[in-house]
C-alpha cells in the first residue's frame, strides 16, 4: 500500500492519458515527462512506482501476476475492484490486493480476454478463454455481475503430482492409492468426479504418471489443464467460435477423433456435453483403461448425471444405462474438507439393477484424515481389481 500513497490519487490517469497521445515505448524517461507536463512533482521513487504500476497494468496479468506466480496458487478471483481471493489449497483467503476502480478491472479483463482472440464488451460482457501459459480465464463485466467486473483465473500445475505427494499432502490415504494404482494397473475404466475446485484434475494427472510408459494417451480437453508426468500424450484441446460465430471444435468431435488415433488411454479431461455418448461408445469398443472427469456431488449421483448429458446427445435413457453399465468399472469421488484439504471421499461401483437401471454402488468410503470404511460392494471392487 506504500505504493499508492507515493502515486496518489488521480496521477495514474494523467500519466496515462499524456502517454497515450505520444508514441513511443513505456520507460521511466517518458513516465517523468508525463508527470512533469501534468504539472505533478517528480522524484526518482515516486516515478518508478508509476512506471511499475503502468507496466504491470500493459503487461501480463497486471497486479494479479504476484499472486499467479506464487507457489501452490490455484486460483485467483476478483469480485470487483476491492476484493482479490486465492486459494492456495488451504481454501479461499482475501488478499490486500485491490484495483483503483471497476475501469481498471474492465481494462484489465478486455486486455486478457483479446490474447485469447476473444471479444469483451457492452455487447459480449463475457469470455472464457485459454490464455497463453494455460491460464483458464473467465471474466464478467459490470453491471452484469456485482459487485463489479469479476475475472476468474484458474493457474495450471507447473507439474503434475506424484501420487505419494498427494498421499503426503493427506489427499490419498495409502490404502486409497493401492487401489488407484490397481485401477491403472488392470487397465479399468474410471471417472474421476467432485465438485469444482475439487482436485480432479490434479488427481487424474497423478494416476495417470502411473501408466505404462509403452502406452499411448490421448487427451481430449475442454481447456489444456492435464499434465501428466508420461512420455507418450497427444492432447487435443476444444475451440470455442470465433466473433463471427465459426470455427468451433467441440469436445465431441475430438473425442471421435481420437478413436482414430490408436489410443491406448482415451482420456476425456471433463465430460460436460454430448461427447459423453462417444466416450461411452469408445469404452465398449475396445479402449480399455479410458477416464475422464465429471463434475457430481456424490458417487451415487452420477449415473443421473450422465443419464442427462446424454438425454441432451438425443441417447434414449435405457440406451445411457446400458452403454454406462458396460463401459464403466469404477468412480472416484474427491471432497473437501472444512480446513480447505481435497481429499479422496469414496470410490463405488456401477452395478445394474432388474429394471436395467445403473446406480453407483459405494465400495469404499474414506474420512479427511484418511480412515477407510468399506461399503455394500468392497468385494465387487475387490473382484474388479482382481484382488
Amino acid at each position: 500500500m506504500l505504493e499508492a500513497a507515493m502515486i496518489g490519487p488521480g496521477l495514474l490517469d494523467d500519466v496515462r492519458e499524456r502517454l497515450a497521445a505520444t508514441p513511443g515505448q513505456l520507460s521511466p524517461h517518458r513516465v517523468a515527462e508525463a508527470m512533469r507536463a501534468a504539472g505533478r512533482p517528480v522524484g526518482d521513487a515516486t516515478v518508478l512506482a508509476v512506471h511499475d504500476a503502468l507496466r504491470r497494468d500493459v503487461l501480463g496479468s497486471g497486479p494479479l501476476e504476484p499472486l499467479l506466480r506464487q507457489a501452490g496458487v490455484t486460483d485467483v478471483l476478483v469480485n470487483g475492484p476491492d476484493q482479490v481471493w486465492v486459494d492456495d489449497g488451504s481454501g479461499l483467503r482475501l488478499t490486500s490486493v485491490t484495483f483503483p476502480d471497476d475501469a481498471s478491472v474492465r481494462r484489465l479483463a478486455q486486455r486478457l480476454a483479446s490474447t485469447g482472440g476473444r471479444r469483451l464488451d457492452d455487447a459480449t460482457p463475457y469470455a472464457d478463454v485459454r490464455l497463453p501459459d494455460g491460464t483458464r480465464f473467465h471474466a464478467v463485466l459490470a453491471p452484469t455481475a456485482r459487485p463489479g467486473t469479476t475475472i476468474s483465473m484458474r493457474v495450471p500445475a507447473a507439474r503434475a503430482f506424484s501420487l505419494d505427494e498427494l498421499m503426503a499432502a493427506g489427499s490419498v490415504s495409502p490404502d486409497c492409492a493401492e487401489v488407484l494404482q490397481a485401477l491403472i494397473a488392470g487397465r479399468l475404466a474410471f471417472l474421476v468426479t467432485g465438485g469444482t475446485g475439487s482436485g480432479k484434475t490434479t488427481l487424474l494427472a497423478a494416476m495417470l504418471s502411473l501408466v505404462e510408459p509403452t502406452e499411448r494417451l490421448v487427451l481430449v480437453e475442454d481447456a489444456s489443464e492435464l499434465r501428466p508426468d508420461h512420455g507418450h500424450v497427444l492432447g487435443l484441446e476444444a475451440r470455442p467460435p470465433n466473433i463471427e460465430g465459426a470455427g468451433e471444435i467441440t469436445l465431441r468431435a475430438l473425442v471421435r477423433q481420437a478413436m482414430r488415433m490408436r489410443p491406448d488411454r482415451l482420456v476425456v479431461g471433463e465430460v460436460r456435453g454430448a461427447e459423453v455418448v462417444d466416450m461411452l461408445a469408445a469404452l465398449n469398443t475396445g479402449h480399455a483403461g479410458g477416464c475422464g472427469t465429471l463434475h457430481a456431488n456424490s458417487v451415487v449421483d452420477v449415473p443421473a448425471r450422465i443419464e442427462a448429458l446424454a438425454a441432451a446427445a438425443g441417447l434414449p435413457r435405457a440406451a445411457a444405462h446400458s452403454q454406462l453399465a458396460a463401459a464403466l468399472d469404477a468412480v472416484v469421488h474427491l471432497c473437501r474438507a472444512q480446513d480447505g484439504r481435497r481429499f479422496v471421499a469414496q470410490i463405488g461401483v456401477p452395478v445394474r439393477g432388474n429394471d436395467g437401471m445403473v446406480s453407483i454402488s459405494p465400495a469404499l468410503a474414506f474420512d479427511p484424515d484418511g480412515r477407510a470404511q468399506r461399503g455394500p460392494s468392497a468385494a465387487l471392487l475387490a473382484e474388479r481389481l482382481g484382488s
